[in-house]
């Protein structure tokens, strides 16, 4: 990223860049946004996005990695209850379906195999180290950490937005979503147990 806004005028025009490029990127992509559209929609201009933020890629990047920290932050993992974690990860993706379309973008259009970030950008050395201890702890099944929690992550997705069979919605009823919370939580509360 380039230049961060120093005053509150300037952190408001960066604020609107980044939430109308979420929608931006998560509705069209990598490729197929446009910077023209944003800034716009922004009510700014391209020498104040390039300034921030150097060029689309860097804006996407912002973006992306954001999401990435906000998933760790709204949602940390609880390794001794994996299940429940699950289910909070479901919320997220309901309250914001944009975050994880972002990373499908991701996946599509900058790395198709392998892990979805660079060996560097990644975020889940926490993660990872709270699975091993729950699993030396008896309270979770033993297996690389990372496919135990590569496998929770794919079950909470079940209804996400890159579901490809059903993409659930807020809008849907509530009891929709507690019989899937239900579902969810016993399932993977049965796939992680301890042998």
């Amino acid at each position: 990223m380039a230049d961060q806004p120093l005053n509150p005028r300037g952190a408001a025009t960066y604020r609107r860049i980044l939430d109308v490029a979420t929608q931006e990127f998560a509705e069209h992509g990598i490729a197929g946004a446009r910077v023209e559209r944003i800034v716009t929609a922004a009510r700014t201009n391209k020498a104040q996005l390039y300034a921030y933020f150097g060029n689309k890629e860097g804006l996407f990047d912002a973006i992306f990695f954001g999401s990435l920290e906000r998933i760790v932050n709204i949602v940390p993992i609880d390794a001794t209850d994996l299940a429940d974690w699950a289910v909070r990860l479901y919320d997220e993706y309901l309250r914001r379906p944009d975050l994880i379309r972002l990373a499908a973008w991701v996946r599509l259009e900058r790395r198709p195999a392998g892990r979805l970030v660079e060996e560097h950008q990644r975020l889940d050395d926490r993660k990872l180290r709270a699975i091993a201890e729950a699993q030396a702890a008896g309270l979770v099944r033993k297996g690389d950490p990372f496919d135990v929690m590569a496998m929770v992550i794919a079950m909470s997705m079940a209804w996400s937005p890159v579901s490809n069979v059903y993409a659930a919605t807020a809008e849907e009823p509530p009891e929709v979503h507690e019989r899937r919370r239900a579902l969810l939580h016993e399932s993977v509360r049965r796939a992680v147990a301890a042998d």
